[in-house]
């Protein structure tokens, strides 16, 4: 019996053992970010557009890596129609017209770039700046939890009601197709809306589940880099680098799996009112059906940074606040991740029970919180005792970290190529103990 005993206690320890020593944040056997990325898209030239894309595409076009496009206007693809992009093709969004490229319910996108030749949707000024195009909106026929019809006018700076009728989307169609996107870069997307909100860099309505997304990159957002209403959305190795807005923003239903994704904010550029991941069911519980899908949000190996050098003091003026908010009747998950340099590390919103009942739809597991002045808080409410305890749970393997990040990710420093894996030593060190206070 007492063999049976230790063999119980020596299974439990291994299993403590290698759940805490699971890679966190994003991982790879080499830096998946190069090659295809680009950290300074205002040093990268691409020339002048030579063909111009405007109006309504009503049948299959291709198009292709020798030209340089200049998107005009609202751009629609329609009548079921399929637009396909090769590898290397740069496609300019105007900037005087705030352009931008809708793929509609029953139309498709295939733009798959590859690791050393990605699609580029940027900026045509030669000065570029966050907001000067709209963005790339994708439309499909998957659920949402809203009362009323999907109309998505309030996406763009002007639009005529002859094209209303484009923009309408969510339904039943669970695995709808709206197509494929790989190795593909948005750069300087967010343009101002006619409602005087900003565009989104790629915004996924309605999305089934069969449409295949990862290795995107959106770079100086003016809006939110991703945002997921609705549908059905899996996501993997996303990049959202400097955005103005939120850098995952999950709404009205969303049912997203984000893996291996990467966040970084800068004080400077970043809103103070947006976050890394903003996850809600909705904005105003008079215009959803809570019959109908919660948002729920399953994110695995996630870095979610701050890119800085003077933490305390912008934290200090209110230029870093949370890296996460979860609204009420939101189920959210993450696994596997580091949030670095934040305020607050998370945020619930204040009609959430402290309770076993409010954090059901919760997790935290395997997380590293390294340089967060606190870790979970209810919203208006800095007092965290139940919930910081309740984080802190041994059962969760969560870490907390004062660790410089330039002794924590393999290189930061690197300006043009970036690593922001974690290094290998401090993986480690921080499998033998929960805290790590290192400066």
């Amino acid at each position: 019996m007492k063999n049976f005993t230790k063999i119980i206690w020596l299974l439990i320890v291994v299993s403590v053992s290698v759940s805490a020593q699971q890679e966190r944040g994003i991982i790879g056997a080499n830096n998946w970010l190069n090659g295809w990325t680009e950290f300074k898209p205002n040093t990268v030239g691409y020339g002048e557009s030579t063909h111009i894309l405007t109006g309504n595409i009503t049948e299959d076009t291709t198009l292709y890596k020798e030209y340089t496009y200049l998107l005009i206007g609202n751009v629609f693809v329609t009548n079921n129609a399929i637009l396909s992009i090769e590898p290397g093709t740069v496609i300019m969004g105007d900037s005087k017209s705030k352009a931008t490229l809708t793929i509609t319910v029953g139309a498709a996108i295939i733009a798959e770039g590859t690791l050393t030749d990605p699609i580029v949707f940027t900026s045509n000024k030669t000065t570029k700046k966050a907001g000067d195009w709209g963005g790339i909106i994708i439309l499909g026929d998957g659920h949402t939890n809203k009362l009323e019809k999907n109309s998505g006018t309030s996406f763009y700076a002007e639009i005529e009601p002859p094209n209303y009728k484009y923009t309408n989307f969510g339904g039943e169609g669970l695995k709808d197709n709206s197509g494929f996107i790989s190795y593909v870069r948005v750069e300087y997307a967010g343009g101002k809306t006619k409602r005087s909100h900003v565009s989104n860099a790629l915004l996924l309505g309605g999305l089934g589940a069969k449409t295949t997304i990862n290795n995107v990159m959106v770079s100086y957002s003016a809006g939110n880099s991703f945002s997921v209403i609705g549908g059905e959305a899996n996501l993997d190795k996303m990049v959202s680098y400097k955005s103005n807005g939120n850098d995952y923003n999950f709404s009205y239903g969303a049912v997203c799996h984000i893996n291996n994704s990467l966040a970084v904010r800068s004080p400077y550029i970043s809103s103070g009112e947006s976050r890394c991941i903003n996850a809600v069911s909705y904005n105003s519980v008079k215009e959803v059906d809570f019959t109908k899908q919660e948002t729920v949000v399953i994110a695995k190996n996630m870095t979610l940074l701050t890119d800085t050098k003077n933490l305390d003091y912008e934290i200090e003026v209110g230029l870093v606040k949370e890296s996460i908010y979860i609204g009420e009747n939101t189920n959210f998950k993450i696994d596997r991740s580091v949030i670095s340099g934040f305020s607050k590390a998370v945020i619930l919103d204040e009609n959430i029970k402290i309770n076993d009942a409010g954090l059901a739809r919760i997790q935290f597991k395997n997380t590293c919180f390294n340089n967060c002045k606190g870790t979970i808080f209810s919203n208006f409410n800095d007092n965290n005792e139940d919930l910081k305890s309740w984080c802190e749970n041994f059962s969760f393997f969560n870490i907390f970290s004062k660790t410089n990040p330039s002794e924590l990710f393999i290189d930061l420093g690197n300006g043009k190529r970036p690593d922001y894996r974690l290094l290998k030593n401090k993986i480690m060190a921080m499998s033998n103990g929960s805290k790590i206070t290192n400066n």
